[in-house]
């Protein structure tokens, strides 16, 4: 059940409409039954494998909690070590054999061929369940919170079963934590009218960010890419530049809307986007961008690898490491490997230039507050993550580097702005219309123009501050342009969110 379905707005309504209306003591299981039938909307099926998940991280919940409790401290801690292992062994191997088995054979049988040897896998036809990578995470980061000790092990199935299924952030994050969203399953929640309001203007946010702008630009991605061999490079910058704000605004949008869902509902879950666009080095960037993605590689890989407490060069080791792994997370495919271990490679050239770069500033008497500075120094981010971009959207790492080398070898910045036979302007033959693409440029004004408000201070209680006749005229107006402007019908993909997939 994607967010921008008609069948959402009709399940989210009544959801959490008799969630209110239901007494305190069971409207947990409310949200779990809804949840379920929420993930069962792709395929019922699924429904096996999250429960999979679930009852494997109970149980070693279960079992560790035993442990604590024992005299015999030395065993306790083997046995600790080892349900811990089962359950990331057992949790991983759900994960690899769906996500990641066609990626494995076709490899093995590749490197076959180099070395002239004939190899024979084994192949199965199974659809990648929609969010698995996401459930899988949050499930671990249970066993490994109660293995450290940060929660005690939750004995009723039924609500651990509701933190691992919650459907607002079911299928594509933010990944929560056991210390956050566990406790909240346990804790009273009641009709707060300051809550409703704060989370539908969040959720009005995130339905503008990804019918407006990133189902619109969209169209000119998938044509640009779908295309890269017959269109000049300056097009292929272009597309990869929209790109950039294609999935900023569409997995943002998913965050924003998983996330104000659940505050209507009482719900608090943690931010996922802190203006990324904005950041001033690549490292800023990962701070911001997809949080609890990258909060979760640092707590349980980045730091448990040794940080940056082992000297230097293991802490690049470990950097890069982690990114090789978070982009292999995010899709089966080198190029997804080739786009993680660029955004490693920069923070640790990053972190080497540290020195000669701060020498420089001296020599030349540039000052680090200085706004030019600052905004060449955001440029310079966008530049650097946005060719990475180029290698996650490209259908193979082999496609990415044809796709470079046609920017190289046919720029054509004037291609944009020759006419066509049809009297059409180039840019304007690729996959946008003029009325089309200077909508886009204007959604994409106002979003930068928000993201540096939100950098400065909260807008929502700007809005709800505002009296009551100019507010309500807001409402009005945004929802008018969502449904007005939103890029519905032929010609686009108002479809799934792009984050499903991983």
């Amino acid at each position: 059940m994607n967010f921008n379905s008609l069948h959402f707005l009709i399940f989210f309504p009544i959801v959490t409409l008799l969630y209110f209306a239901f007494p305190q003591r069971v409207r947990w299981v409310w949200l779990l039954v809804t949840s379920y039938y929420f993930y069962m909307g792709w395929n019922p099926r699924y429904a096996v494998l999250i429960a999979t998940s679930t009852v494997l991280t109970y149980l070693s919940g279960l079992l560790i909690d035993r442990e604590n409790k024992k005299t015999d401290k030395r065993r306790a801690a083997r046995n600790k070590k080892l349900w811990v292992a089962l359950s990331f062994i057992l949790n991983l191997a759900i994960l690899i054999f769906f996500k990641y088995w066609g990626f494995f054979t076709q490899n093995v049988i590749a490197l076959g061929g180099f070395l002239n040897i004939t190899i024979e896998m084994p192949t199965f036809d199974v659809l990648l369940p929609v969010g698995i990578s996401f459930y899988t995470f949050q499930a671990l980061s249970y066993t490994m919170d109660v293995y450290r000790g940060d929660i005690y092990a939750e004995k009723n199935l039924f609500k651990y079963a509701l933190f691992v299924s919650f459907f607002p952030q079911l299928v594509a994050g933010p990944i929560e934590r056991s210390k956050n969203l566990l406790v909240q399953v346990n804790q009273p929640h009641y009709f707060n009218p300051d809550n409703v309001r704060d989370g539908l203007l969040l959720m009005l946010w995130g339905f503008f960010q990804k019918v407006v702008i990133a189902d619109r630009v969209a169209a000119l991605v998938n044509q640009v890419y779908g295309h890269w061999s017959e269109v000049a490079g300056i097009s292929i910058i272009l597309a990869t530049v929209l790109f950039a704000v294609q999935i900023y605004c569409d997995f943002g949008g998913y965050s924003n809307i998983a996330i104000g869902a659940a505050q209507v509902m009482g719900f608090s879950l943690m931010e996922n986007f802190h203006q990324p666009y904005l950041a001033t080095s690549c490292a800023d960037f990962w701070r911001r961008w997809h949080i609890s993605l990258s909060t979760w590689f640092r707590d349980y890989l980045y730091i448990p690898l040794g940080g940056n407490r082992k000297g230097k060069w293991r802490k690049y080791f470990n950097l890069l490491v982690v990114f090789l792994v978070s982009g292999l997370w995010h899709g089966a495919q080198w190029s997804y490997v080739a786009w993680g271990g660029l955004n490693g490679l920069y923070q640790v050239i990053g972190d080497i230039l540290k020195p000669i770069r701060t020498k420089v500033l001296g020599v030349l008497h540039i000052r680090r507050e200085w706004k030019a500075w600052k905004v060449l120094r955001i440029v310079l981010t966008f530049c650097l993550i946005d060719f990475a971009w180029l290698f996650f959207r490209a259908p193979s790492f082999m496609t990415g580097i044809a796709m470079i080398q046609r920017v190289h070898d046919e720029l054509w910045p004037q291609s944009l702005f020759l006419i066509g036979t049809d009297g059409s302007m180039g840019l304007y033959t690729l996959g946008l219309d003029v009325a089309e693409f200077w909508l886009a440029m204007a959604s994409i004004l106002l979003l930068i123009v928000v993201d540096i408000v939100k950098e400065k201070r909260p807008i929502r209680p700007m809005i709800t501050r505002l009296p009551v006749v100019p507010r309500w005229i807001f409402y009005f107006v945004s929802v008018y342009v969502i449904l007005i402007f939103g890029a519905y019908g032929p010609g686009f993909d108002a479809s799934a969110f792009i984050y499903f997939q991983f």
